[in-house]
């Protein structure tokens, strides 16, 4: 009778368990079906040029791409507002496994190149290390996990030709077992630098280094907004060069180490590498189903040595537990 009644209750639970990750795909779906996403050529919405969509690739425009990066994945809003996002055609901004490259302009001014062939990238990776190991000093004052930088996922290598700078690097949060993606794409104009920041795991990188050359030619300056327009009589020259764009400190005006500072790990990971916040939670989801299912299997195994009051009573707090737990 005791074997029967835990069987019965494994077999509840594995139901249990099925018709929560159900009710969780339904709610991912209906998420996935929300969102409108557009082809060919878009122009942008500040005016100063466009982006000519890959084939293979899809865009979602600044409200819905917003609606992505603060609602559904945690981040913080931006004084830097995004103007879209692009990703595969065969992905979601919900996907498990994938990226989306986040498109911003950053009007800092006109980026003199004159720097890019002297730059000792090795170099420059040991001073961004050291620099990080003083900020960690300050994050964990706060309370914060400390991040560091791994070293390059990809060197930084720039087209002189395309005004097209790229790089990559490998980023660990705290004591995460998942190290952050963090590539970059800066393509210069004449008053600033559109940024293509892919959002994605080290995991991904070979599914970024794939599409990487699909997605470096697709910005297109408007006239009086490209590189050669750069008139010195009346533009501004930016402060940082090729080597101060790599190091990140075209992103200091909004805060990139603030920002970490401020909300620490979650919107931290968040900010590098958007998926984070959401992905984990899904992971926990299927975790806690996947251990649910395997306890049953334990108690039906062990049934004969647990008194069954004790069964009932532990079945009872753990649908209880489930059924308070926010997915």
């Amino acid at each position: 009778m005791k074997k029967t009644t835990l069987t019965l209750i494994a077999s509840l639970l594995t139901i249990f368990s099925f018709s929560q990750e159900e009710n969780q795909q339904i709610k991912i779906d209906s998420i996935e079906n929300s969102f409108h996403y557009e082809h060919g050529t878009i122009s942008l919405k500040n005016g100063v040029g466009k982006i000519i969509i890959p084939n293979g690739f899809k865009y979602l425009n600044p409200e819905q791409s917003e609606r992505v990066l603060v609602d559904l994945w945690g981040n913080p809003k931006s004084d830097n507002l995004t103007l879209g996002l692009i990703l595969p055609e065969n992905l979601g901004v919900m996907s498990e496994n994938g990226y989306v490259f986040n498109i911003q302009y950053d009007e800092i001014g006109f980026v003199k190149d004159d720097d890019a062939d002297d730059i000792d990238y090795d170099e420059l990776m040991t001073q961004m290390k050291e620099e990080t190991v003083e900020e960690n000093k300050e994050r964990k004052k706060e309370g914060y996990d400390p991040i560091s930088i791994v070293g390059w996922a990809a060197k930084p290598f720039y087209d002189e030709d395309r005004k097209i700078l790229h790089w990559a690097k490998e980023i660990k949060f705290g004591n995460s077992d998942v190290n952050t993606l963090n590539y970059n794409v800066r393509v210069l104009g004449r008053k600033g630098v559109l940024v293509l920041n892919a959002i994605a795991t080290k995991a991904e990188l070979p599914l970024v280094q794939k599409d990487i050359n699909k997605v470096l030619d697709i910005v297109q300056f408007n006239d009086g907004y490209k590189y050669k327009d750069f008139d010195s009589s009346v533009d501004e020259v930016a402060a940082w060069t090729i080597g101060g764009l790599v190091a990140g400190k075209v992103l200091a005006k909004v805060g990139i180490f603030a920002i970490i500072a401020k909300f620490g790990k979650v919107i931290a990971l968040a900010f590098f590498g958007f998926f984070g916040a959401f992905r984990t939670k899904i992971k926990n989801f299927f975790s806690k189903n996947k251990k649910a299912e395997n306890d049953s299997e334990a108690l039906a195994e062990h049934s004969e040595e647990i008194p069954e009051e004790t069964i009932e009573e532990t079945t009872e707090e753990t649908i209880e537990k489930e059924n308070e737990e926010p997915l």
